[in-house]
């Protein structure tokens, strides 16, 4: 044994040594905090070992940087790149205990907000064990002080220090290797910074968001005021008429915008053995105050959702590679739905969702956005098995909200995001209330489940409407936020559309969303007219008397007679009322009938609708990418100031039972000041059995 210590000691006395040691100690106290200070959501043995691998190939490349300096100096620095290292490592785990996000480069250089120096003093989000983030560089330092480890004077040779160099470059190879295999497409389709980190590690991200911030900040910078000329000059060419019918029917009326995630168009009236996977979803849609679109398209790219989002929310298309929510987030001017009506016509904006605020960024993004609350998980009360892989069970959550919807005063603008159904359709046994499908693959099978489930949460959240005397004083938007069933599943699409085998054009009309608006004495029915998200904030602004046409808004109103009705993919491909242009093929859009030999006249309308549809996609990227709203001033609106919000839970908590006091008209001050949670009803067995205790003000 003593001479098994002997040879560790005399190894740990030589540069590499030394070197080996810092590493692995830096390693260790990294692993240490991903698991105790962060919550990365590792599962599995590939995602545990993934978090333990990715320290090393940075910590290799970072601190092997001090190997190519002599004697002493080369220690030191050792220890200085392992302390600033560290450093990182604990304002890291401080920052996100408070915004559960890591820092990034925006934010450090001002251009984001840290909602008011992090909302609190460092005193009170410092743990003592945070320390521990410097463990391994007190250690070292001792080490060497007492002599347990001497320096070792010998010339280190720039070859072998170039060997581990390449051995770290090797690594991180490897790890982004193993990283892809186990999440596709990480770096192309960001929307969570946990990801980055739980695949890649911190130091990675922060490599990563310095290049992300430097190439945004460089075509930022060679933006201009002209650039805007074009946009301007098209959006004014293809302005529609305002439909006197509908418009101003809402104003002064709550909205409720209810996002029901990966929902299809074809699971509308669909059945299984007989029985209705959207009863109250289809009750909704056939109601003659509703008027629901059958022709209605999700128009996402790679940021799904958060793409959707973009699009409803500022009528600006989501960028073709990655997520404007993710890339443009926190640092872009936006002129959208919450600020407009917030400044135009005094409502209270809230967004909803069960699920951590950076998943998309939207911690950052709803601040740009100009929401006055966040309601995100920590709002909400801890339930067992009450989380479905992606947030909050649907009705669960959306009982939750109801408690903050009925503290909102009004008229407010509130955002529900539903969660339940997102691939891959995982839901317990005692949740799923009807069979599967039959199509025999094993991903689109049990899809028909938690839609229902969906269903099911929105028919509750409906019947608490009714009896909290909300309905009757509110305008309900529901839509599909984009595809549920990819087209990768080709025989069990064709099963679900009862044919032998799908062509493109049965690929394109499978990208249908459900899109509905319902409102006690509107004027309703099936509206056949073809668009898609990027529509949806005209035709509410129209409904809820805001002249739109201020704005920079690519969109048009559903409602309008003469909207040109062409629906682009984010792809460049579309569909028009004529014609459908989808996977290299051409369509006529009634019959599906493909289109073998066009005639000259077809061949210009075709071109016609394809440059509107090129021409539409590049100037919306240039608006986003250029973050060009910033030289665009309309009347009656202020620019949002991101540092005006704060969705810190205490903070928000204190805030709305303020403006509760204050203006007096939300519900529960309208009902004495009582809750009307206990109009609530849900089956969810979750809650049969569980306390259902809401955070308080501390």
């Amino acid at each position: 044994m003593k001479t098994v210590l002997q040879k560790v000691r005399s190894g740990l006395n030589t540069k590499l040594g030394f070197f080996i040691l810092t590493v692995v100690l830096f390693a260790i106290k990294t692993y240490w905090a991903y698991q105790n200070k962060f919550t990365l959501g590792a599962e599995g043995s590939i995602q545990q070992f993934l978090l333990f691998f990715n320290v090393f190939p940075g910590a290799i490349i970072l601190i092997g940087i001090a190997l190519y300096f002599r004697g002493r100096l080369s220690y030191w620095l050792m220890m200085l790149i392992d302390f600033l290292l560290s450093f990182w490592l604990f304002a890291n785990i401080l920052y996100y205990r408070e915004f559960s996000d890591f820092i990034s480069f925006s934010l450090i250089t001002g251009a984001g907000s840290t909602s008011n120096n992090l909302g609190k003093s460092i005193a009170g989000i410092f743990r003592g064990s945070d320390l521990f983030a410097f463990a391994d560089v007190a250690i070292l330092i001792l080490f060497l002080l007492f002599k347990v480890i001497r320096i070792d004077p010998h010339y280190f040779k720039i070859r072998y220090a170039g060997v581990i160099t390449l051995l770290g470059f090797l690594l991180f190879g490897a790890n982004l290797g193993m990283a892809e295999g186990n999440r596709s497409q990480l770096l192309t389709r960001i929307f969570d910074n946990n990801y980055i980190v739980k695949y890649l590690g911190l130091n990675f991200y922060t490599a990563y968001d310095a290049v992300k911030t430097h190439h945004n900040s460089e075509v930022k910078s060679k933006a201009s005021s002209s650039d805007l000329k074009p946009v301007l000059k098209f959006l004014k060419k293809n302005q529609t008429s305002k439909n006197v019918t509908y418009a101003g029917k809402a104003k002064g009326k709550n909205v409720f915008i209810i996002h029901l995630e990966s929902l299809q168009q074809w699971v509308i009236d669909y059945k299984v053995d007989g029985e209705e996977v959207t009863p109250n979803l289809n009750k909704i849609y056939h109601a003659s105050d509703t008027i629901a679109f059958d022709n209605f398209f999700n128009q996402v790219g790679q940021g799904k959702t958060a793409d959707a989002e973009l699009m409803l929310e500022n009528s600006l298309f989501g960028l073709p590679e990655g997520s404007a929510m993710t890339t443009n987030g926190t640092t872009n001017t936006f002129q959208s739905a919450p600020a407009i009506l917030e400044q135009q016509q005094g409502y209270t904006t809230a967004s909803f969702h069960g699920d951590v605020p950076s998943f998309w960024n939207r911690d950052n993004a709803y601040k740009s956005f100009g929401y006055e609350y966040f309601f995100s998980k920590s709002y909400y009360p801890s339930v067992k098995d009450d989380d479905v892989g992606y947030g909050i069970k649907d009705k669960i959550f959306l009982k939750g909200a109801a408690n903050y919807v009925q503290q909102l005063p009004q008229p407010f603008y509130a955002k529900l995001i539903t969660i339940t159904n997102h691939y891959p359709y995982i839901l317990d046994k005692k949740n799923k209330s009807i069979d599967a499908l039959k199509t025999g693959d094993n991903t689109v099978d049990p899809y028909v489940q938690t839609a229902h489930y969906l269903d099911q949460s929105i028919g509750e959240f409906m019947s608490y409407l009714d009896k909290s005397g909300l309905r009757k004083n509110s305008m309900i938007v529901l839509y599909g936020d984009h595809y549920g069933i990819s087209n990768n599943h080709k025989p069990a699409i064709a099963d679900i559309l009862g044919k032998k085998s799908v062509d493109n054009y049965d690929l394109a009309m499978f990208q249908k969303v459900p899109f509905m608006i319902q409102m006690p004495g509107l004027k309703g029915g099936i509206n056949h007219t073809y668009g898609g998200e990027i529509d949806v904030l005209p035709t509410i602004e129209n409904l809820l008397g805001v002249y739109h046409k201020n704005y920079i808004q690519f969109g048009q109103d559903l409602l309008a007679t003469d909207r040109k009705q062409i629906v682009a993919f984010r792809d460049g491909d579309f569909v028009s009322s004529q014609f459908t242009k989808y996977g290299g093929d051409l369509y006529y859009t009634k019959t599906g009938k493909k289109v073998t030999h066009e005639t000259k006249a077809q061949k210009a309308v075709v071109a016609k609708d394809q440059k509107y549809v090129t021409t539409e996609l590049s100037l919306s990227d240039d608006v986003v990418n250029g973050d060009l709203l910033r030289f665009y001033h309309p009347k009656h609106f202020t620019k949002v100031n991101k540092k005006d919000y704060n969705y810190n839970l205490n903070a928000s908590l204190k805030r709305l039972k303020e403006a509760q006091v204050k203006k007096k008209t939300s519900v529960e001050t309208e009902n004495g000041g009582k809750s009307t949670l206990d109009d609530y009803t849900t089956d969810a067995p979750e809650l049969k059995d569980s306390s259902f205790v809401f955070p308080s003000i501390k």
